[in-house]
């Protein structure tokens, strides 16, 4: 079924394409994993113009000196109790197949954690309630709790999000475009499968995993949280100092790449 028909359908898609099975055994018979072929070509092609164009933006934006330590960037991931991170889905880099597998453990007890990150402090951390986090979860978190902690700030912030589903659901993009000129929703749209060009992915959510998996592993999700904040809370100001220069090095290079990842420095 697989070779005659599912992936000769899928063949006409233009993206890529991650597919998801159950675990009745004849689906494990044989292990078929999406990876960059010649038909997805043109759309590698259209997501490297949109970074280009998203960090020419954010360029321009930064040639006023207060631009950057105006700016917060947000992100969500899931610490799983197993000892594994769920971040930009745990992209492996390469020009090429890297023949690697990604184990997980099946139902893993989990807590979904957000933070928000300037060049001065660590929003966070927020444990998120349930399994994923929906429009009225984000929306929820950002009436409830960023926005009351943001409003102790003297000077006017750009609030810059990732391109996450519920991030721009209706109820959250009309509570954030209501906020008045105190905190501005940045007007950059975040270009698909760049989390090498936001200061979570590239720092915070690295040094949280080293600090909450090490031996031994957290026993249950209260030691898993207690340990998640212990890291947040271990992160100063020349550390974030560093991080934004890497973000700021990051803008600029990728450009200069073609639009290409700037994963490892």
């Amino acid at each position: 079924m697989l070779q005659n028909w599912l992936f000769t359908s899928l063949q006409a898609e233009s993206h890529d394409l991650i597919f998801q099975q159950n675990g009745a055994p004849p689906h494990w018979h044989l292990m078929a994993r999406a990876f960059l072929n010649e038909k997805s070509a043109p759309a590698t092609n259209d997501y490297k113009r949109k970074r280009m164009e998203f960090c020419d933006s954010m360029l321009e934006m930064m040639e006023d000196e207060t631009f950057i330590s105006r700016l917060i960037l947000s992100d969500e991931a899931t610490f799983h109790l197993s000892g594994t991170v769920n971040r930009h889905n745990v992209r492996i880099w390469g020009t090429e197949h890297p023949h690697e597998t990604v184990e997980h453990e099946r139902d893993s007890p989990k807590v979904n954690v957000f933070c928000a990150v300037s060049q001065d402090k660590v929003y966070g951390p927020l444990f998120l309630e349930g399994n994923t986090v929906t429009g009225q979860t984000f929306l929820d978190m950002l009436q409830n709790w960023l926005f009351t902690s943001l409003q102790a700030e003297s000077h006017d912030l750009i609030f810059q999000q990732n391109g996450a589903p519920p991030h721009w659901h209706l109820m959250a993009r009309a509570f954030l475009n209501g906020r008045g000129p105190k905190t501005l929703l940045a007007l950059c749209a975040w270009p698909a499968r760049s989390p090498d060009l936001t200061v979570c992915d590239s720092f915070l959510w690295g040094h949280v995993e080293d600090h909450v998996y090490v031996p031994t592993l957290p026993t249950n999700l209260d030691d898993l949280k207690h340990r998640i904040t212990t890291a947040i809370n271990s992160v100063h100001r020349d550390m974030l100092i560093r991080a934004w220069e890497e973000f700021s090095y990051r803008i600029d290079a990728a450009p200069a790449a073609g639009g290409g990842h700037i994963e490892h420095l």
